[in-house]
């Protein structure tokens, strides 16, 4: 099973919302003091209306008209404390709110980080963007304003409940019928709002990622005047998730109203029946007016959980789409207790009998049966056709993927006993497609080891022809690149991404068309720091150009995931099979030149 199919039936079985918890298990001491202060809130406020039907019943009389300014004076006390414990609750409700989003934040990234590469194969960049940003701020919403007044709107109403039952058992028992007739719809509406909420943010889940991979793209959307088109792709993108909010709204709505009618009506009932008791001289004008009051804190605290409900929904669903992604595993581990290679490592790199097809595609395999040993500091030239498994060698030495049979190893250890963090930190990769970051110069080169110095990374960067096109830039190597180094030229990538490997200094160095964006003449001087790089490491290379090529120890034929030929430049011309036939067709070079090159 792969990770995306874990991913999707995840959405089954997790309780997300509970694996939360631990997140606000680690600020005990704020949750403790927003609960002590929302509590307070809450019993204070319980209070006022006592205070009211005592200056009713009491101070309106002209016996006891000197008492009027205490009541006044209670009331005035209550709201002070009211307000103290308010924005004492709101601080810290907020606090824990942003706090917990932070650290969820950032163990979702740690964990995005850990993954296989098979996952990435499938899941789209916006997509998790998305999750990064639009669900945490839903869950902030909840941990932070909706779930402190969900809380303090329960607290009154029990409170209020409470206080109803004691001032009047007879109104109370009439107001607690109307309580299903509340609850019900927001246990049905409950269920339905969640699921539309969780299709709403899965619809804008996509059209963010739609939106990320355009704008990555956008010079090519440019090139081929494609501009109206994805504008309208995503027009009908977010038009989507628009239609699946609003569905999400309407149920909202109707729970909304439903709740608002009922609550209403018990209001007016209550009050109708508590002036015939006043009438009757059952019970005094401040005792209803407190009964009255607990009543509407108790349905407004109904009224105000029914919306509150909808947002918790909401962020029930937010926090569902990132409890799945903690809970995925990696298809890329390090066993319980991993060998260590030396350091540095040898070189000595073994492929035995491994086949592999990439995730997704079981029934194209890549790789069949093949097997080579490389030796400590040899260097070896990777010649073939397209799609006949080059790049693929590389993926599984750098274990981005395990074989479906057979296995790698590096200095006789199987890379699967082996952490990625140890078996990556003794190669150096310089691919095809370079990836360059949107910060300095100095910073994309020192991804390859943060400690270096200033100077290490200039030094790398003059070994690999980059200093003096750095030097030229308006801040130099404290330029910022743009997004994936748009503002540079294809070449001027390479070599950052050359200065960077040359930075990192491992024994085992993969080139895969490292200077295949670079001009003759700055290839020619590359090459001379790449040769000088290569001395006494294991280096494997994928080339087409012959220079690059000549002068390995040996050249592997790699066609249909099998290893067809080896041997050196001369003996495989010689041989006149497919390294011969994709010399005259690539090279297009002549035996003369062959000759005054090798010489």
């Amino acid at each position: 099973m792969t990770q995306t199919d874990t991913f999707k039936e995840s959405r089954k079985t997790l309780s997300p919302l509970f694996t939360l918890i631990p997140y606000l298990a680690k600020h005990r001491k704020k949750v403790i003091a927003a609960l002590l202060a929302l509590v307070t809130a809450a019993a204070v406020l319980l209070v006022l209306p006592v205070s009211i039907r005592l200056m009713i019943d009491n101070g309106f009389s002209s016996s006891s008209a000197s008492h009027i300014n205490d009541y006044f004076s209670l009331i005035i006390a209550v709201i002070i404390i009211m307000a103290i414990a308010g924005s004492l609750r709101y601080y810290f409700v907020m606090w824990i709110g942003e706090r917990v989003v932070q650290e969820l934040r950032a163990d979702v990234f740690q964990h995005l980080t850990t993954l296989g590469a098979d996952f990435f194969d499938k899941e789209k960049s916006g997509e998790l963007v998305s999750r990064l940003s639009a669900d945490t701020t839903l869950i902030k919403s909840a941990f932070g304003a909706s779930a402190s007044i969900a809380l303090r709107q329960f607290l009154t109403l029990l409170g209020a409940i409470t206080m109803m039952v004691i001032t009047s058992s007879y109104l109370s028992f009439i107001a607690l019928i109307a309580i299903p007739c509340i609850v019900l719809p927001l246990l049905a509406f409950g269920r339905m709002l969640k699921s539309r909420s969780r299709t709403a943010q899965d619809s804008l889940a996509t059209a963010m990622a739609n939106a990320s991979e355009v704008l990555s793209g956008m010079r090519t959307i440019q090139a081929y005047n494609n501009e109206q088109y994805a504008t309208t792709s995503f027009r009908s993108k977010t038009q989507e998730a628009f239609a699946a909010s609003l569905h999400a709204i309407r149920a909202r709505s109707v729970l909304i109203g439903t709740i608002i009618i009922v609550v209403a009506s018990s209001i007016v009932g209550i009050l109708w029946v508590g002036a015939s008791e006043v009438v009757s001289n059952d019970m005094s004008g401040g005792e209803l007016t407190q009964f009255l009051i607990y009543a509407i804190m108790a349905a407004g605290a109904v009224s105000e959980l029914s919306q509150v409900w909808g947002e918790l929904t909401q962020a029930a669903g937010a926090a569902e789409r990132l409890s799945e992604l903690l809970a995925l595993p990696s298809s890329i581990t390090a066993p319980a207790k991993p060998e260590q290679l030396t350091t540095p490592a040898k070189g000595n790199i073994e492929f035995q009998q491994v086949g592999f097809a990439y995730p997704g595609a079981r029934q194209r395999p890549i790789l069949n049966n093949m097997s080579l040993t490389i030796q400590p500091g040899e260097t070896i030239a990777l010649v073939g056709p397209s799609g006949a498994g080059k790049s693929t060698l590389f993926q599984l030495l750098m274990r981005y993927y395990d074989p479906n049979t057979g296995y790698v190893a590096l200095d006789g250890i199987k890379l699967h006993q082996l952490s990625p963090q140890n078996l990556r930190d003794q190669i150096a990769l310089v691919p095809q497609d370079t990836t360059i970051f949107g910060s300095s110069i100095a910073e994309n080169i020192a991804l390859a080891n943060p400690e270096a110095t200033r100077a290490d990374i200039e030094q790398a960067a003059k070994h690999a022809l980059a200093h003096d096109f750095i030097s030229a830039l308006p801040e130099g190597y404290d330029t910022i690149v743009g997004e994936r180094g748009m503002t540079l030229s294809g070449g001027q990538r390479q070599r950052i991404a050359i200065a960077r490997a040359l930075l990192k200094n491992a024994p085992v160095l993969l080139l895969d068309e490292a200077t295949s964006a670079l001009d003759a003449e700055s290839e020619k001087l590359v090459q001379k720091a790449l040769d000088q790089l290569m001395i006494g490491r294991t280096t494997l290379i994928i080339a087409h150009r012959l220079s690059t090529v000549l002068k390995a120890d040996r050249i592997l034929v790699i066609d249909g995931g099998k290893l067809v030929e080896a041997g050196t430049h001369a003996e495989l011309v010689k041989h006149d099979g497919i390294y011969a036939k994709l010399a005259k067709m690539q090279f297009k070079e002549g035996a003369q030149a062959i000759n005054e090159s090798l010489t």
